[in-house]
């Protein structure tokens, strides 16, 4: 059957629907989850803080093992990689909604996160490999679309889901689409060709893991432990140490898990890290915006979802266009623009107050949208040009690795300037009023926004510096 697909004309775009299909899943169930987690805290007997790690196992799960599985992909084949995928990932769903216990639910979330990380890293690399140099740009523009849809109907369908069901569904709804997205790996994906025979480098892997999973740690509970508590201090430094190790053993080894020498590749180097800058910054109002909406303007959730959905409906219909434009003009200019734009689009929303009209606030969130449509697609496309075809699923590892890293990041640094800023106003007030507690959120508010409207300006920066020529194919 797949060589009579094979010979269609448009085989490359049944191959970019089954990719789609475990692009869309996996950004669903990572913004679906949150709505369930109050039901889930009451139904499993649990508290707030024990009912988080069903997010934070899952993210760092994810984030820790990308590089590997992107490197698996490139050796094992990224088909029977994707594969595996899809079965981790429904596997784990499956369990998740049967799960009676939060122990449980964790532990399987982990399963399901091990299925998610296997297609995040190996998606770009499928789809570059599948399209012509003249059409990866708007193809990933298009990738780009799924991830925006992805984000903008989990907390929606989440909602509908828990109402009229129970939190058991946010897990079996993805059930029947990975049963879809394994078919279309079997009938649709082509087998790799000409795959390497290298070892796999376990040892590097887990020193790898080990060096994320405490320095992620240390980033999203730092706020909770105090940045100066030992906790912190020792996750930091373990993550250093560590990571040093990881860095001395890959150079002495034949087959390492993360080839060091692609980072010598300015485009892919600068990308990688624009990218990351661009997730910090973003995340630093995702983070804090709806506390202003909710807390301060005194919005209804449904009001505050209509309004930040400005951003991924804007980008859903930009990331397409900006990634045909990339492959006729290039992708410096655009990358450049769109974070120019982002962070236009952040100080616009950190000078909101209290008397905003709603199409301001909206008008902010567009523009963001804008910014971010016209930077992440170009952005992807010149990250996965620069590097070699057999290097495909390993760059797709790290780009994916950036995205989370920035999103942890900006999560962190939004609320550790909130807290200090909010803390310092209100020093020496015993019992402050209820417009005191607005001026000191509003202080922390602004300024996390402005920081991060100043990592989007360094993004246009270290974007303007990259080389932006294609690895040659």
């Amino acid at each position: 059957m797949q060589e009579k697909l094979q010979n269609l004309s448009y085989y490359k775009w049944l191959i970019f629907g089954v990719v789609s299909t475990g692009t869309f899943m996996a950004t669903m169930t990572a913004s679906i989850v949150n709505v369930g987690l109050p039901p889930i805290t009451t139904a499993l007997d649990t508290n707030i803080a024990t009912a988080q790690w069903v997010v934070t196992a899952y993210l760092l799960v994810i984030t820790s093992l990308l590089p590997l599985v992107g490197r698996l992909g490139d050796i094992w084949g990224r088909r029977k990689v994707y594969g595996f995928g899809f079965i981790g990932f429904t596997a784990g769903s499956l369990l998740c909604g049967i799960a009676d216990s939060i122990g449980l639910l964790i532990g399987f979330r982990i399963l399901q996160a091990i299925g998610a990380a296997a297609l995040m890293a190996n998606a770009m690399a499928i789809v570059t490999g599948s399209f012509p140099q003249n059409e990866r740009g708007k193809v990933l523009g298009m990738i780009g679309t799924i991830v925006a849809l992805g984000s903008l109907s989990g907390p929606g369908l989440g909602g509908v889901l828990v109402e009229h069901f129970s939190w058991h569904a946010i897990f079996f709804v993805n059930i029947p689409i990975g049963l879809l997205g394994y078919a279309g790996v079997h009938y649709v994906l082509p087998f790799d060709q000409e795959l390497r025979q290298e070892k796999i480098d376990y040892l590097g892997a887990a020193l790898f893991t080990t060096s994320v999973v405490s320095f992620l740690l240390a980033l999203s509970y730092g706020t909770e432990w105090g940045w100066a508590s030992p906790s912190t201090i020792g996750c930091i430094g373990f993550a250093l140490i560590v990571f040093g190790v990881f860095i001395r053993y890959e150079k002495k080894i034949d087959q390492p898990m993360l080839e060091l020498a692609i980072f010598k590749n300015r485009a892919f180097s600068a990308g990688n890290l624009a990218g990351l800058l661009s997730f910090t910054a973003m995340f630093t109002s995702t983070m804090l915006l709806p506390f202003f909406l909710q807390n301060i303007l005194a919005f209804a959730p449904a009001k505050t979802g209509l309004i930040m959905s400005a951003f991924p409906l804007v980008m859903a219909i930009t990331a397409p266009v900006s990634g045909i434009l990339s492959d006729k003009v290039g992708s410096g200019t655009l990358t450049t623009v769109g974070l120019g734009l982002m962070a236009l689009g952040l100080v616009l929303t950190a000078k909101l107050h209290v008397d905003a009209t709603l199409w301001l606030i909206m008008g902010s969130q567009a523009l963001m949208g804008l910014g971010n449509g016209l930077f992440q697609s170009p952005n992807n496309n010149s990250v996965m040009s620069a590097v070699e075809p057999r290097q495909f699923g390993v760059a797709g590892g790290i780009n994916a690795l950036a995205r989370n890293f920035g999103m942890v990041c900006g999560t962190a640094l939004a609320v550790s300037i909130l807290e200090y800023r909010r803390a310092a106003s209100l020093s020496g007030i015993s019992q402050p009023t209820a417009d005191q507690q607005v001026t000191a959120f509003m202080a922390g508010y602004q300024e996390a926004l402005l920081v991060g409207a100043c990592l989007a300006v360094l993004g246009v920066v270290i974007s303007l510096k990259r080389d932006g020529k294609p690895a040659k194919k």
